[in-house]
């Protein structure tokens, strides 16, 4: 059998759900064919009479998935140092937004950089992310808060693919604050978002799903309800930032429409955390916002755990709440702050968070048909990843086999 490529003389973390842990194979070969995962187990195993184009050795380094960051605002424009300021002389966020900061300051700078300026922004942003091992972003929207600018937004982020190799998703966020010229009426502007935007966007192709914001100082289970029920009209998947600066009910909305994912969760209920775990609803908890509002209300892990929710961990990259572009700094958080396991992190920014995005049927594990998205790290255990700050031991990255 002839390969494009095999990487060989390597330990594998497979994260492979039919394995216990990591999935660890310790003498492992990962060959690649067509941009896919043709092999990846044991050395001793790989079929009889292979070959390949190039060989890498990879002199006893680790490899795992591609990492993938399953939630992020990366295309804005703008900063909110000013507010970071504000907080630390006590201001709330709750505070900061009513008095007109908050999102709707970001929404102002967004709306007023064009198409290429956002690209510029977002792609240090994003080359961030991708020095650390990303072959997969997830980016939302929900900074223009207007068809015509929610659709900017959205086409600058399925730009960015095509400056770098990496995946990106795309996600609706219409339903992420009131912007200013709405006077005030919520209802009317979720009209707006269920009859105008999501109908254009969707036929436009620039979105693979849904999200809202569902909190006081946003919107109402209600009304997120007509949101999701506008998504599922035009086929597309919903997902929601739930229940985290109170419990609004959120995680359990979202498992009625069968959500991907709920994120945030630091006030969801056992009972919410229940019929997440029989919607197959995964939860997404993201420690760089908590540890930057310095939340003290955790989220529920044993009883997501209790439960069997999956658990994925990103980096909520924001101007706001979460200024932050690195998913091994994202995992040793969710270590330290949430109490996670080694092996929650790693595969809360593989596989889990593949789950959370639909799409581990094609990515977030090495296993034979799946695309063949490495990252080969110089480290002796898979725990560096999570236990080391400030270093990034990437040794390479692999996207599409190459």
């Amino acid at each position: 059998m002839r390969f494009d490529r095999i990487w060989h003389n390597a330990r594998l973390a497979t994260l492979s759900p039919r394995e216990p842990g990591l999935g660890v194979v310790e003498d492992g070969l990962v060959a690649a064919s067509g941009g896919r995962i043709a092999y990846a187990g044991p050395a001793a195993e790989a079929p009889a009479g292979w070959d390949a184009q190039a060989r890498m050795n990879c002199d006893g380094r680790w490899i795992t998935p591609g990492l993938i960051d399953c939630h992020t605002h990366l295309v804005h424009s703008g900063n909110r140092a000013r507010e970071f300021e504000l907080r630390l002389k006590g201001a709330t966020y709750d505070e900061i937004s009513r008095a007109g900061g908050g999102i709707v300051a970001t929404v102002a700078a967004t709306r007023a950089a064009s198409e290429e300026e956002l690209i510029g922004t977002a792609l240090p942003r994003l080359d961030a992310l991708i020095a650390e091992g990303a072959t997969t972003v997830e980016i939302k929207s929900g900074y223009g808060l207007s068809l015509e600018h929610e659709r900017k937004i959205l086409k600058a982020a399925r730009a960015l693919a095509g400056h770098r190799k990496i995946d990106i998703v795309t996600t609706f966020l219409g339903a992420h604050a009131l912007p200013p010229d709405a006077a005030g009426d919520k209802d009317a502007y979720i009209e707006r978002v269920c009859r105008e935007m999501i109908p254009a966007l969707a036929r436009e192709k620039l979105v693979d799903a849904v999200d809202a914001f569902c909190e006081g100082i946003a919107f109402s289970p209600e009304q997120i309800a007509r949101v999701f029920e506008a998504a599922t009209v035009h086929g597309l998947r919903v997902k929601l930032h739930a229940d985290q600066l109170s419990n609004s009910h959120g995680a359990e909305l979202a498992a009625r429409f069968g959500a991907l994912s709920a994120d945030h969760l630091e006030w969801t209920d056992e009972e919410g955390i229940a019929v997440m775990a029989k919607a197959k609803t995964v939860a997404v908890l993201l420690p760089g916002a908590f540890y930057f509002l310095r939340e003290t209300k955790h989220p529920p892990v044993d009883l997501l755990r209790k439960h069997g929710v999956p658990i994925a961990i990103a980096t909520d990259c924001n101007p706001g709440t979460a200024p932050l572009t690195s998913l091994l700094l994202t995992m040793n958080m969710g270590a330290t702050l949430f109490r996670l396991t080694v092996e929650e992190c790693i595969a809360g920014v593989t596989r889990e968070a593949a789950r959370a995005l639909g799409k581990l049927n094609e990515i977030g594990t090495l296993e034979t048909g799946k695309r063949c998205n490495l990252a080969i790290w110089n480290v002796k255990s898979p725990a560096e990843l999570v236990y080391r700050m400030g270093f990034n031991p990437l040794h390479g990255r692999v996207y599409n086999g190459a």
